[in-house]
Formats: C-alpha cells, structure tokens, sequence
C-alpha cells in the first residue's frame, strides 16, 4: 500500500489543536498520527500550510454553482453541488429535494445511484425534506405535494429509493408513529421539520426515536411560555438539530442561546440553493440570500465554512467547537463518526485546510487536493 505523509503547522484532531505531528495515509485512510520527529522519510511528502482539521459534512444542500439538483436532478447536478461544497471545506454532503413532484423525486433516487455507481466522490445519499410535511409551516415548499402519509405509500417509496433515501424530513405531527419506526428501522435518518407539533406531539416523536430536528427555528411551532412548540421539545430533550448561522434565517444571538442549551446537539447546516426557475420552484438572490418569486425565504448563499467563521466572529463558539459543529457533530447524526470528523488512525483522510483566521483555503478528499 502507497504511503503519503502530510506536514501541517498545526493539526486539530477533532478533540484537540496539536502541533509538531504529521498524518500518515495508505489507500485514502489515515494510518498514523504521529510526532513529525519520528516520521521515517521513506515515502512522499506533502507540507500544508495553516490549520487541517477534518472536513466539513453537509446534510442539507440543495445545489450549487448554477446547477439546482433538486429542481433538475442529474449526475451533472450532483458535481456541481460536490465542488461547491467542496470550495467551502465540505468533502461530504446530503443532496436534498424539497417538496415536489413523485417524478422529480424517482430522478433525484436514479441520479444518485448513478453517482454512486460511477465512483463519483462526497455524496452521502438523498435528503428528501417532505413531502410529509404540516401545511401550517410549510415555508417555500408546495403546498400542492404536501401529504398525509400511509405505510403502503411509504414501502413504495422505498423500493423505488434502492437505498439511495438516507434522510427524511417530516412533521411528526403528520405521520404515524408506525410509519416513523419504519423508516428508521429501514435506515433512514428522521429528522423532525417544516413542523406545527405541540410540545407533548413533540416529544412523543423523539421518544419513538426521532434523533434530530431541521433548521432549527425555521418552519415550526415557536417556544412560548405556554405552548413551548417544536422548539421547546428540542430544548428540553436529547435530539439534535440543525442550524443556518447565516444570521438571516436565524439571528446570530438566537444561535447564541441555541448552543448554550443544546451543546453538542447542536450542527450547522447551509440549506444552500442557487439560482434557478421552474415550472414549480422559483429561486432568486436578494442580496446573501435566496427568496422566491413572492418573497418568501428560500435558502442561503452559505457555504459551512463561512458558517463556522461566523460563529467564531460572533463569538457563539470556540474554534474548536464551530469547527466541531461541521464535522464531527453532522458526521455522528449521519452514523458515520467511526470514520469521519476526526483525524485518527482508520478515519478517512478528507480534511480542510484554513488560514490562520480560521478561512477555508483548500480541501483534500482521499489524501488529494480538490
């Protein structure tokens, strides 16, 4: 097995910033970890500049660089979200399609597949946000494909997924607790959203074992001091949740407040569309953000590095931490812990490289630059 072994300045590990070590990697894993003075010089040598920290994993995107895979999803669609990510130190990403046609959604299961039959990096699987979702708080989605669902629906779904669905976004609210099991029980990541639950419907859906929430604050019933909704549930429970740090879909101190309860529960997301116009979707930039043809909020212009550097800017995390909030933290979520968002021996070597202010400067997937 080819050996390459990579000098940085400084390295963090996923629990620690260390220095004077190098990473050593076989076949795109990483072999050693081990103090630079002690590295044998018998195989090539890569010498980084800055900080490598374990890159970025993104479970919500929906296209990039001018290609909207959730509207048009193809092959070309899916790179093109790939190098976006990739341009923000993500080397791994969920590619999600809002609520939409059936016919859209079977393209975006064959898409995938095809991505990944053609060894094509970074793709995790298909995020499907809806279309199980509550009216009430449907944000930018179609109101039109919005439904109830029954269990025969859903085994349908599946089957025609072909394990390409790894995650759902849905409202507990909406769903039986017996079609939330099975999707789980199928390998499918819940993720409770775009929802009205009470606090008590809520938690319900988590103690059947929903792990996480999307966009929190977004597209769910409020905490009040009396009905303390979706986002009470989340406070008060053990799930995690997702968050735009852009300071539009949330204000930066709400995010404060966020990661002071959730902790460690806590996991950026981009939410990230691009330009584009359908029959169905409208997408256009207003300024560092997307809306639709009406106005409505509709994604951001994120990349999760510019995420993590507004959390260290704003003082809402140590660097460690909003770096720990791209990696390892989604990496857990997504049950891929044991070989993503750290650097360790066995962990894939997919790292990100940063400058000394904490600004994404390059991505390497496999032990190779993007």
């Amino acid at each position: 097995m080819a050996k390459t072994t990579f000098f940085c300045e400084e390295i963090f590990t996923g629990a620690a910033f260390i220095k004077g070590y190098a990473v050593e990697v076989r076949d795109g894993r990483i072999s050693a970890l081990r103090p630079a003075s002690s590295v044998e010089m018998d195989s090539p040598i890569e010498t980084l500049k800055g900080v490598l920290a374990p890159a970025f994993i993104d479970l919500q995107i929906y296209g990039g660089n001018g290609r909207m895979f959730s509207l048009e999803p193809s092959v070309e669609s899916l790179t093109a979200t790939y190098q976006y990510c990739a341009q923000g130190g993500a080397a791994h990403f969920m590619a999600t399609v809002a609520t939409n046609a059936p016919a859209i959604m079977e393209t975006a299961m064959d898409a995938v597949s095809s991505y990944w039959k053609q060894g094509l990096p970074g793709l995790l699987g298909l995020h499907l946000e809806g279309p199980y979702l509550n009216p009430a708080k449907k944000g930018a989605h179609l109101p039109r494909y919005l439904k109830t669902p029954t269990m025969e629906e859903v085994k349908a779904l599946l089957r025609k997924a072909r394990g390409t669905l790894k995650m759902m976004t849905l409202a507990p609210e909406c769903c039986e607790p017996d079609i939330i099991r099975y999707l789980m029980d199928e390998g499918v990541l819940v993720s409770a959203g775009h929802s009205n639950a009470s606090y008590e419907q809520a938690m319900e859906g988590f103690r059947i074992g929903i792990p996480a929430a999307t966009h929190l604050y977004n597209a769910m019933s409020p905490l009040e001091h009396r009905a303390p909704g979706l986002i009470g549930a989340i406070f008060d429970g053990t799930a995690c949740s997702s968050i735009v740090a852009d300071g539009i879909h949330v204000n930066f101190p709400a995010v404060r407040i966020a990661k002071k309860i959730l902790n460690e529960r806590l996991f950026l997301i981009t939410d990230a569309v691009t330009d584009a116009q359908t029959d169905s979707y409208t997408y256009v930039r207003d300024g560092d953000r997307y809306v639709t043809e009406n106005g409505t909020l509709a994604g951001s212009t994120l990349t999760l590095g510019k995420a993590v550097k507004n959390l260290i800017d704003h003082g809402i995390a140590t660097p460690a931490e909003a770096l720990r909030m791209a990696s390892l933290y989604p990496a857990r979520v997504a049950g891929k812990d044991r070989e993503l968002g750290r650097i360790a021996p066995g962990y894939a070597a997919d790292w990100v490289l940063l400058d000394d202010a904490f600004r994404v400067t390059g991505t390497i997937t496999a032990g190779k630059r993007f």
